[in-house]
Order: C-alpha cells, then sequence, then structure tokens
C-alpha cells in the first residue's frame, strides 16, 4: 500500500519499527535486528519511511531508496515535542509519526556517498586540529611551570621547545624531557595528517565544479567551500538567500507581538561547523579590507559597520551576507564579481 507510512528508530544492534496505515493509528509494532529490519523492508510493497537525521540514518535512507521506498529524514530536536510521557523506541517512532503530519518540520535530505566522504574527511580533521591544539596547550603550560616561555602563535611551539629540550642548561628537568619529546613527535604527526587530509579535500574539489565557483567568493576557502557541498547538499532546496542564512543560524532571532518587533542576537541553529568557518572567513576579510588602498563595495560595506559596531558584530553581519551570496553564487552557477565602492 503507498499510503503506509512506516516509523523506524535507528540504534546500533535493535530498530524499533510502527507501521501506519491511517493518520494517527499505528496498526503494526516491532522491534527488528539489522538483518531482520532489512528483510522486513525488502518484503514491505513500498512505503514511507520515517527516520531521524541521526548516526547511520543517511545509510540506511540510501538503502530503503534502492528498495523502491520513500524516505523522509525528520530534525531530531522538531520531533522530541511530539514524545509523550516516557522516551523510549516505541514513543519514539509514535513521535516521529506525529511529526511528519506537520508542514513546518522540513525533512533532512539523504545524503550520498561522496557527501559523506566529505563530511567524514571534515570530521577527522576537526578531531586532529582539536588533539593538536589541546598538545600545544599542554606544553605551553607545562614549560611555563619552569619559566619557559613560548611566543604567541602555534608556529613556535615545537621550534622553541626543540631547542630548550637540546639545551642542556633550558631548566627542562631530564624526567620531563622524553615526555616533552613524545608530545613534540605527536604533534608533527597531527599535522601530517591534516595536511594528507587538506591535500584528499584538494583532490576531491578538483571534480567538483561548485567549490570552484564558491571559492571565488570573498573569505571562502577550500575548507568552507567542501564543507557546504558536503553540508549542505543540495542548495536548491532553499527559497531565497535569508532562508540559507536562517537555515546556518546568521539571522536575528525574534521575539516580536502585536506592533512591537524585537530582534536580538543571532539564533545559532543550524550546523555549528559551516556557522564557524562563515564567521572565520568574515574575519579574514574584515582584516584584509584594511590594507586594500581601493576597497570593494562589499569590503567598505563591512569596514564601515565594524567603525559603527564593533569588529564581532561586524564580522558576524558580514558572515550572514556572505552566506547570502554564497546561496546565489551556488544557485545561478556563476562567480561572484566585486562590485566598485
Amino acid at each position: 500500500m503507498k499510503s503506509t507510512t512506516i516509523a523506524v528508530d535507528v540504534a546500533k544492534e535493535v530498530l524499533e519499527v510502527a507501521v501506519s496505515v491511517q493518520p494517527g493509528q499505528v496498526s503494526q509494532q516491532h522491534r527488528l535486528s539489522r538483518a531482520a529490519f532489512l528483510k522486513f523492508c525488502t518484503h514491505q510493497p513500498p512505503a514511507t519511511f520515517l527516520l531521524e537525521a541521526c548516526g547511520s540514518s543517511h545509510f540506511w535512507g540510501r538503502r530503503l531508496d534502492t528498495l523502491g521506498h520513500r524516505v523522509v529524514l525528520l530534525p531530531p530536536h522538531a520531533t522530541r515535542p511530539y514524545v509523550l510521557r516516557n522516551k523510549t523506541d516505541r514513543t519514539d517512532t509514535r513521535g516521529l509519526l506525529e511529526a511528519f503530519r506537520n508542514e513546518d518540520i522540513h525533512p533532512v535530505p539523504v545524503k550520498s556517498v561522496a557527501q559523506q566522504a566529505l563530511t567524514a574527511l571534515h570530521r577527522l580533521r576537526s578531531t586532529w586540529l582539536a588533539t593538536r591544539t589541546a598538545r600545544l596547550n599542554t606544553v605551553r603550560g607545562l614549560l611555563r611551570e619552569f619559566g619557559c616561555t613560548i611566543p604567541l602563535g602555534a608556529h613556535h611551539v615545537l621550534a622553541r621547545t626543540s631547542h630548550l629540550l637540546a639545551d642542556a642548561d633550558s631548566g627542562v628537568p631530564d624526567a620531563l624531557r622524553p615526555a616533552l619529546a613524545a608530545v613534540c613527535t605527536e604533534i608533527r604527526d597531527l599535522e601530517n595528517r591534516i595536511r594528507v587530509v587538506e591535500d584528499q579535500l584538494q583532490a576531491l574539489a578538483d571534480h567538483t565544479p561548485a567549490v570552484a565557483r564558491l571559492r571565488s567568493i570573498p573569505g571562502i576557502g577550500l575548507i568552507t567551500a567542501t564543507a557546504l557541498v558536503a553540508f549542505v547538499g543540495d542548495v536548491q532546496r532553499f527559497r531565497s538567500g535569508r532562508h540559507f542564512a536562517s537555515y546556518l543560524g546568521l539571522t536575528p532571532r525574534e521575539r516580536s507581538s502585536g506592533l512591537v518587533r524585537r530582534l536580538g542576537s543571532i539564533s545559532k541553529r543550524g550546523d555549528v561547523y559551516l556557522r564557524m568557518l562563515l564567521v572565520h572567513g568574515a574575519r579574514a576579510v574584515l582584516w584584509a579590507a584594511r590594507k586594500r588602498r581601493t576597497p570593494d563595495r562589499l569590503r567598505a560595506w563591512a569596514l564601515h559597520l565594524q567603525h559603527l559596531r564593533g569588529h564581532n558584530k561586524a564580522a558576524v553581519a558580514l558572515a550572514n551576507k556572505l552566506a547570502r551570496i554564497v546561496w546565489a553564487v551556488w544557485k545561478h552557477d556563476v562567480d561572484f564579481r566585486e562590485m566598485p565602492a
């Protein structure tokens, strides 16, 4: 039956399944293993499968799509209010069925294998960057306890530490020297891994025309462009640049009533990683714009806003504008063109 709706609560080993033929009613409830669930889907007539957009949901979405089913991924934060009383796998499936009836909840598109490969590379790079930063800060703090200070900048840490370890009179205890040498080796290994991932991203970007278009925008480099392609996927699903900026959490949070309209700080909804990359890109544009003799219209506007509101608010506002430019460039498949101020 094509009108059948099946809600699935995805887990590592056991999957809870609720079958609904009529809206608001559950006719069947099953608790299946992964193999039994795949067999169940194979023998099931074409139906609409509802899943939360969580771990392994995109994998199951692709498998169900090959079996001829329609797959709808719903955001977990949007389905949670429909879970009544205690949270269990069974109530989660019923909450999915109720959330699916709400037209204001926009489904998450199923990612392709290529998109998820890009996403995985970005996740690994972020993890190794965080580990590298933690190790650098640890080395700084430990050496400071022995009166050895290191100048600002990550590139100073390894050079300065190696010099201190080579100097017998540097004040570093002999018992600590082997451990510090091991940490330096670990940091170099992490940096090599990060460079390998960035080379892989560059190789994938060479075969993706959208990445080249996005890199023509100020503040959008290899990392941001490939992250947008990986995490956003199809930009055509956004009606306007404002909807795209709102999806990234860069539009103001609103608390309005009657004739009074109140706009606050940005909502910070959506993907934190993409928003961080766009804000850092906006900061880079602001710093570089100060050195330009004749800034274009975008940079002149950003510098004027920085003079009025300060660097941080100007960076976030510029990130909002960059997100709208990304939508326009990506949607219309054109390069960014600088306009004179």
